[in-house]
């Protein structure tokens, strides 16, 4: 090669002294037109231009960029000169190439023929001018590189990834392509290799290299595609709270729903959220929730996309929307009662929701309070700190309920408290006497105890008891710390000696009873020694007693009722006392009480017995009776009983005391005188029964001499009778029944009349009575008639004063008494009742047909008149009547399950055991409805189920 390049370059350097000065002296010379030398055509064409082309082209060789050990084609073209023969000159940059013919290949490319390539052509002695340069460039072969699209560094299987190999620089050109996973070769020659559904199998480390013409590159840098199973998403609730990862907010606060997809961050995920089974409109991994409502409520689940592959749902996390949390006010120390002075500790307490940072609102009563801590601490109570306290709380923008309201109170300095176990020391005992400081507080509060008695102090001890044998008034009260806190002093008690002295409480006068408005004393009286005592009463009553040993009531009333007992205190020693009296009870009835009268008759007088109600039967109850009639008194007496045997109106009262206290009057009693005379009760009409709507007349009538009367009616029914001799009811009711008696008194002296009359009962029905109609037959007879009876139901004797009245076919009758006539024509006949003036009717009966017979006689026949008739055959029934040319309506009567039609022929084309039966029938005259004839003899038609056949 080194010596065809030699010996080429020699030629290159010859060509290039003969050519030259041959063309200088063609150029040159001024007179080469006429020399002969050139043609006629040659003077006037310019000289062919040279064109260098590679092979491949340029194009494909992206610009005369070839890789080494590729094979490539110079070739040299001279347009318009395609005919000739031509003899080529190459030159590589400034070096001379020998090779003269049109095209110079490159077999296997290396480095040294990098350069510029150019031309030129000879013909003959003549050459063309170099043509333009075109570079080769000779690089070495690129190194492809392995890319993933998408180009995730995970795929999920299933989903669909191309690998692809990229030659940079070598876009344009014609490259084969070889693949390989692992060491295993692939059957894929394209710059794609394209996965539809990935599955771990084709996970690997991919590499690949490319060939143009024979040569190739180096194999590309492995790149690792990991296939895993697709991810499963996970649902947070992301709050600034811990309460949120048990899936609890509160109404009214901000969370966030996020998706997470471990192993995918790095994709472009579209999401599809879910709240139950109902979809969400959010493609991003996270759900912002503003402000939570109950409606937000539920399980979220989610799933995300890339490309056209879904991973599937994550697990639900449920939300719950909580009202906001109530908060508690708390006291430390938890006593509500804190005394002045003290230091308090008021805490907001949430429950759940400790961790939370929360910022606080306190209110005293209606007032804020410039804190927003979880406690406020109070150093020194006053009074000004005492009320209701209550918080609230907010996180974010939600806001709790403010507290129920716990009070403070702040009570003044504490007071010590005695107690006695009595207040009198019993004849040779003693009394107990506790102090305690209010509130009650034990021994461990560390107070002692200071005793005061009528101006002397003892010593303080640790035990809060003492016993005293000694009367006196005692208090005491609390000290602890140092220096001595003391509590304010207790209230004093006063205890006595008791002596041996009993009194005794006494009323006078001693009734068992005492009435509102009477006088009564009370007294407490002493026995034993002559003592001047002073007098202290006890009473649950309204009004107490005074302290005197008697107390005089001028005018009981209710508030003066009550237990009464009493002591004495002597006047020389205020310490000693009796023991309390007995209880004595002083009732005193709110109610003025009323004298009662009674009269009893006996023989012929009556016995008037006046009592005070209560009765009291002892003569203790002290009262005298006052008697009075028609105006007259009489004097008092103590007898509570009178007989008197004339009429009149009598009544009582009674009296007692000083001055006399009255009861109320009685009631007046009225003494009648009876007379011999005998009242008697009628109805008119004196009917059994009256009807609703009837007029009955009740009359009283005094029998017996010519006395003018007042007259008295006693009833049960609902309406009462005037007092009149009679009572006219115009239309009768069930309120008018009852039982009714009367009885008469004298005009001329009212307290003389009859005994009551015998009692008589009316009975009035609720229901207006309806006429029956009955026929002894429906038919009449040839020659004959009917019996019809009309009667009122319920049925009555002729006494009940009915008349009947008849129809017959829009006629009427003249009434009658009969309840019965005979008819001998058809109709349709019926009747009603009526009585009593005005005349009352009862309502019409039911109707009741009456038919009567003629003498034409039906008779029926069967065509053909066969003696049995098989299943399928025809057979007529005809009912034919005689005599006449009168027009008839037919009626069948028939015990078979097929009736026929109300005509005279009955055919039946196609017989069964249905028509089996026997028939009859009658005619009705078309002319006269009520006048049939009577039945016709029954036929008896059969039907065989079997078909006859012929032996």
């Amino acid at each position: 090669m080194g010596h065809s390049l030699l010996c080429m370059m020699g030629f290159f350097l010859l060509s290039t002294v003969i050519c030259g000065n041959a063309e200088d002296h063609s150029y040159d010379s001024q007179d080469a037109d006429e020399s002969g030398y050139q043609s006629k055509e040659q003077r006037t064409s310019a000289p062919p231009k040279l064109t260098v082309f590679l092979q491949p082209s340029k194009t494909q060789l992206y610009s005369g960029v070839i890789y080494r050990g590729e094979t490539v084609t110079v070739r040299c073209e001279i347009q318009g000169g395609e005919g000739a023969q031509w003899t080529y000159e190459w030159s590589r940059g400034q070096v001379i190439i020998r090779e003269t013919s049109s095209e110079y290949t490159f077999s296997s490319a290396t480095q040294s023929d990098a350069g510029g390539y150019s031309c030129r052509g000879r013909r003959g002695s003549s050459w063309t001018e170099w043509s333009d340069i075109i570079t080769l460039t000779v690089l070495p072969p690129p190194k492809p590189t392995v890319t993933l699209q998408p180009s995730w560094t995970q795929i999920y299987r299933g989903e669909t990834v191309t690998v692809r190999c990229e030659i940079h620089g070598g876009e344009g050109a014609q490259w084969t392509y070889e693949w390989r996973r692992g060491q295993l070769k692939l059957n894929e020659i394209s710059s794609e290799y394209t996965i539809n559904r990935v599955t771990e199998s084709d996970g690997g480390g991919y590499r690949c290299q490319g060939r143009r013409s024979s040569s190739w590159t180096e194999w590309s840098n492995i790149t690792a595609l990991t296939v895993s199973s697709p991810p499963k998403p996970t649902v947070f609730l992301q709050h600034n709270w811990p309460q949120i990862n048990s899936g609890e907010i509160n109404r009214g606060e901000t969370v966030t729903v996020r998706c997470e997809i471990h192993g995918g961050e790095g994709a472009q995920w579209t999401y599809e959220w879910r709240r139950g089974q109902s979809s969400i409109r959010e493609t991003s991994s996270e759900y912002t929730i503003s402000r939570a409502t109950w409606s937000d409520r539920g399980g979220y689940s989610c799933r995300g996309r890339r490309g056209s592959f879904w991973t599937v749902w994550s697990d639900i996390i449920t939300m719950t929307i909580l009202s906001p949390p109530k908060p508690t006010v708390t006291l430390q120390p938890s006593r509500t009662q804190i005394n002045i002075g003290e230091t308090v500790t008021v805490r907001c307490v949430i429950q759940g929701g400790e961790r939370a940072p929360w910022t606080y609102e306190w209110r005293r009563g209606q007032k804020n309070i410039h804190e927003t801590s979880s406690e406020y601490r109070i150093s020194r109570l006053t009074e000004s700190h005492g009320g209701g306290y209550s918080c609230r709380a907010t996180r974010s923008s939600s806001w709790t309920e403010w507290s129920d309201i716990t009070t403070l109170r702040v009570t003044a300095k504490p007071k010590a408290e005695l107690r006695a176990d009595r207040t009198a020391v019993p004849v040779g005992g003693s009394v107990t006497l506790t102090c305690s400081v209010n509130p009650s507080s034990s021994s461990s509060s560390g107070w002692k105890y200071y005793w005061y008695s009528d101006g002397k102090s003892y010593e303080p001890v640790r035990n809060e008891q003492i016993s005293v044998s000694e009367g006196g008034v005692y208090s005491c009260r609390g000290g602890r710390g140092e220096p001595v806190y003391y509590t304010e002093d207790s209230e004093s008690v006063r205890i006595d000696t008791t002596v041996s002295n009993r009194p005794v409480v006494t009323l006078y006068p001693n009734w068992s009873e005492i009435y509102r408005g009477e006088t009564i004393t009370v007294r407490c009286e002493i026995h034993g020694g002559d003592t001047e005592w002073d007098y202290e009463w006890e009473t649950n009553s309204i009004i107490k007693a005074p302290n005197q040993n008697e107390y005089r009531i001028r005018s009981a009333s209710s508030s003066n009722s009550g237990n009464y007992r009493c002591k004495g205190r002597m006047k020389s020693s205020q310490y000693e006392t009796t023991e309390w009296s007995d209880s004595v009870t002083l009732t005193v009835s709110h109610m003025k009480p009323k004298a009662e009268l009674r009269a009893v008759p006996v023989g012929g007088s009556v016995t008037l017995t006046c009592s005070v109600s209560p009765s009291s039967s002892s003569s203790s109850s002290g009262w005298k009776y006052y008697w009075y009639s028609d105006g007259k008194s009489y004097e008092p007496v103590r007898n509570e009983q009178i007989s008197v045997s004339d009429g009149g109106l009598y009544w009582c009262k009674g009296g007692r005391g000083e001055p006399v206290y009255y009861t109320e009057d009685s009631e007046a009693v009225r003494i009648d005188k009876i007379v011999s005379n005998r009242p008697v009760v009628t109805l008119y009409p004196n009917w059994s029964e009256i009807y609703r709507g009837e007029t009955i007349t009740v009359r009283c009538e005094i029998h017996g001499g010519d006395t003018e009367w007042d007259y008295e009616w006693e009833t049960n029914s609902i309406k009462k009778p005037p007092n009149q001799n009679e009572y006219k009811i115009k239309s009768a009711s069930s309120s008018n029944s009852g039982n009714y008696r009367c009885k008469g008194r004298m005009k001329s002296s009212q307290y003389e009349t009859t005994e009551w009359s015998d009692s008589v009962t009316l009975t009035v029905s609720h229901m207006k009575p309806k006429a029956e109609l009955r026929a002894d037959r429906t038919v009449v007879p040839v020659g004959g008639s009917v019996t019809l009876t009309c009667s009122v139901n319920p049925s009555s004797s002729s006494s009940s004063g009915w008349k009947y009245y008849w129809y017959s076919d829009g006629k009427s009758y003249e009434p009658v008494r009969n309840e019965q006539i005979n008819v001998s024509d058809g109709g349709l006949y019926w009747c009603k009742g009526g009585r009593g003036e005005p005349v009352y009717y009862t309502e019409d009966s039911e109707a009741v047909r009456i038919d009567k017979i003629v003498s034409n006689r039906p008779v029926v026949t069967l065509y053909p008149n066969w003696s049995e008739i098989y299943r399928g055959e025809t057979i007529t029934v005809r009912c034919e009547i005689h005599g006449g040319d009168t027009e008839w309506d037919y009626e069948w009567e028939i015990n078979s399950i097929k009736k026929p039609p109300n005509q005279n022929e009955y055919k039946i084309k196609s017989a069964s055991s249905s028509n089996s039966g026997n028939y009859r029938c009658k005619g009705r005259m078309k002319s006269s409805q009520y006048k049939t004839t009577e039945w016709s003899d029954s036929v008896t038609l059969t039907v065989s189920d079997s078909k006859s056949y012929l032996l």
